[in-house]
């Protein structure tokens, strides 16, 4: 992303601060696809707008505020920069787990903007690919314990042995070209059956 020319979204009612941070973004050679008021419903704007990165200007963002970066989060992750001059530990915990990828206090100066974002980007993107790991992980662990049922169910009918098991499932998953978690799966069914 950081290569490339970003298409960002602002989010702040005020137009001086937003205009320091249109200039300072203009001119690393990114663009401000929109500019909205806090009050509008942020996720149908970022469907709309489709930003690469979403900044929220805000004096004191409320709660409302950190449940639509919730759902921006769940239905269209993108990274999301907060400024804010609220201090406390216990919002800023919540704003992080809302899907803020950096909050930021005491203002904005134009030559800290930049690396925030950069810092940003790279935070949502380490955050995206543990997600995408923990999603994997419990994927294969879920089709692990398919495959263990469905060879307890083969051991118990058929006699067979653990490792005999595994290989029936595996030979009918390589005939009919699928996982052997299909297969597991298509087993199980039928046993309930």
């Amino acid at each position: 992303m950081n290569a490339e020319r970003l298409k960002i979204m602002l989010v702040d009612q005020d137009a001086g601060r937003s205009a320091i941070l249109r200039q300072a973004l203009s001119d690393a050679g990114h663009t401000v696809v929109a500019r909205i008021e806090p009050g509008r419903s942020l996720l149908s704007e970022v469907q709309a707008c489709q930003p690469d990165i979403v900044i929220v200007d805000m004096e004191a963002p409320g709660r409302d505020t950190l449940e639509q970066m919730r759902e921006i989060g769940r239905d269209q992750p993108k990274p999301i920069i907060l400024f804010s001059n609220k201090r406390d530990g216990e919002y800023i915990r919540q704003a992080v787990q809302a899907g803020v990828s950096a909050y930021v206090v005491d203002g904005l100066s134009r030559e800290r903007i930049m690396p925030i974002v950069e810092v940003a980007i790279a935070r949502f993107r380490e955050f995206e690919a543990l997600r995408q790991e923990l999603h994997e992980t419990k994927s294969q662990l879920a089709d692990r314990k398919v495959i263990d049922k469905a060879k307890g169910v083969l051991m118990q009918r058929r006699g067979l042995s653990e490792d005999a098991a595994y290989q029936l499932l595996r030979k009918a998953a390589m005939d009919r070209n699928l996982k052997v978690a299909e297969v597991a799966r298509t087993l199980l069914a039928l046993e309930s059956l």
